[in-house]
């Protein structure tokens, strides 16, 4: 991964072959053009989830155009870094019964969700 500087604010990752294009809110003196980092990172933990939800779904063709996903935080106030995340799939009434814990399952198995339980070793260096 490159990460490149495009000017004011913008920070955007070279990856696999994607732009993934960063800004900073207007109150942090960015043009908000795009998702800050932070907001890429909760956003990648509702999506991880949702992938493997649709995955599941995919699997066993049950259709998911009426599944939605909700990501609720909740803050620490002297951190402003989530306290706890809650993943509700909100799940319509003609879904599967025999699937509805098997659901659950299979979003827990979300990489992202995985990485931040299990964080890696981080070593930030110059060359």
């Amino acid at each position: 991964m490159e990460i490149t500087f495009e000017g004011g604010k913008v920070v955007t990752a070279l990856y696999n072959g994607h732009a993934i294009r960063t800004d900073q809110p207007l109150d942090n003196g960015g043009g908000n053009t795009s998702p800050s980092p932070f907001d890429l990172f909760m956003a990648s933990i509702g999506t991880c989830a949702g992938i493997y939800v649709k995955s599941f779904c995919d699997k066993r063709g049950i259709p998911t155009d009426k599944i939605r996903i909700f990501q609720k935080m909740i803050w620490d106030e002297k951190t402003d870094l989530p306290l706890d995340i809650t993943i509700e799939i909100k799940l319509p009434e003609d879904f599967p019964e025999k699937y509805r814990e098997s659901v659950i399952s299979a979003a827990e198995l979300c990489k992202v969700k995985k990485s931040i339980a299990n964080p890696p070793l981080f070593k930030i260096i110059t060359s």
